[in-house]
């Protein structure tokens, strides 16, 4: 794993050269404004659990591993709402959308891949806790092959919103724009449905952890 040390190195140098663009554009329109630091949330909160999830990764078949998945399938699925509502309205030409830009290049390219990832890595996943190698083992090879490129698009993303995300998670500490109750309990919501989901996974004894050499 040392040689991708160099890898992660250059991608995180290209999110963070995307950075310098993407952190000085400024957003006119309430409801466009709502919008962002709605993802705002939902990107701080997900940093440290999914920090966490490749963390416990490093051992496959680890019940905390599979547990935490299970937590961030809400957050993330905010977070996924979220972007894909803004994609949404500034593709159907909405003037309010249009009106703040594109996402610089890099970020538009890798937006689809990065969702795509997202949802092959979460889903393989779940399919290995729920099932094993009952479909086949092909489920696993999908899964780490998914995360490697997962992680890579991953670092050129947080290091390209290190420090936008963080500044639209404070914004309605500062100024209170209508919306801010509303945005905190849908972050605040879909964490309790991580932890519930995660209550109720509790009594589930999946086959892939009974599996030899999973790893």
């Amino acid at each position: 794993m040392i040689f991708l040390i160099p890898v992660v190195v250059l991608v995180a140098a290209i999110g963070y050269w995307a950075s310098r663009r993407s952190t000085s554009r400024s957003i006119g329109d309430p409801g466009v404004e709502a919008n962002a630091r709605l993802t705002g949330y939902a990107a701080v909160v997900l940093l440290l659990p999914l920090a966490a999830e490749v963390i416990t990764g490093a051992r496959p078949g680890l019940q905390a591993h599979a547990l935490l998945g299970v937590f961030l399938v809400p957050p993330v699925l905010l977070k996924l709402g979220s972007v894909g509502y803004r994609f949404a309205r500034y593709y159907s030409r909405d003037p309010r959308y249009r009106a703040g830009g594109p996402p610089d290049l890099a970020m538009r390219l890798l937006g689809p891949v990065l969702v795509l990832l997202t949802v092959t890595l979460f889903a393989t996943g779940i399919e290995l806790w729920l099932f094993g190698f009952a479909f086949g083992n092909e489920w696993l090879i999908w899964h780490k092959a998914s995360f490697v490129l997962w992680f890579l698009a991953m670092t050129v993303h947080v290091a390209a919103y290190a420090r936008r995300a963080p500044a639209l998670a404070l914004a309605d500490s500062r100024d209170r724009m209508n919306g801010a109750f509303e945005r905190r309990s849908l972050v605040v919501g879909s964490l309790l449905f991580g932890v519930a989901l995660v209550v109720a996974m509790l009594p589930f004894s999946s086959p892939f952890t009974l599996l030899p050499d999973v790893g």
